[in-house]
């Protein structure tokens, strides 16, 4: 489980927490990224695009492969607070709240990052 915080206000912190969950998902790892805070705009189509960080793997690609193989959830009160719905949300991204967040986070055998 990884939970992003940051978006283009750290982009360093931003996307070595993509990168980290799209390598995980390609070493076969059950991986569920969590989109929270600045981060949360990177749920809704094109925004990822307009991410730039020199010597860093494009943002859509890493969505794209962490999408392939794992979950990917935008926090309920984050798209709240931004006027995002679901039916704003790239296909595959889900909205769910604290509750389905703890619920991940206490499973068994599972490793929690916060970028």
């Amino acid at each position: 489980m990884i939970k992003v915080t940051a978006g283009a206000d750290a982009p360093e912190r931003c996307s070595q927490a993509f990168t980290v969950a799209a390598v995980a998902v390609a070493s076969g790892v059950e991986v569920s990224l969590w989109l929270t805070g600045e981060s949360s705009w990177f749920a809704l189509p094109g925004r990822a695009a307009e991410f730039e960080l020199p010597h860093a793997a494009p943002l859509p690609d890493l969505i794209d492969s962490i999408l392939a193989g794992g979950t990917l959830t935008l926090c309920t009160q984050c798209a709240t607070r931004r006027e995002i719905t679901e039916d704003d949300v790239i296909e595959g991204v889900r909205i769910a709240g604290a509750q389905v967040f703890v619920q991940e986070a206490m499973a068994d055998e599972t490793q929690a990052l916060v970028y």
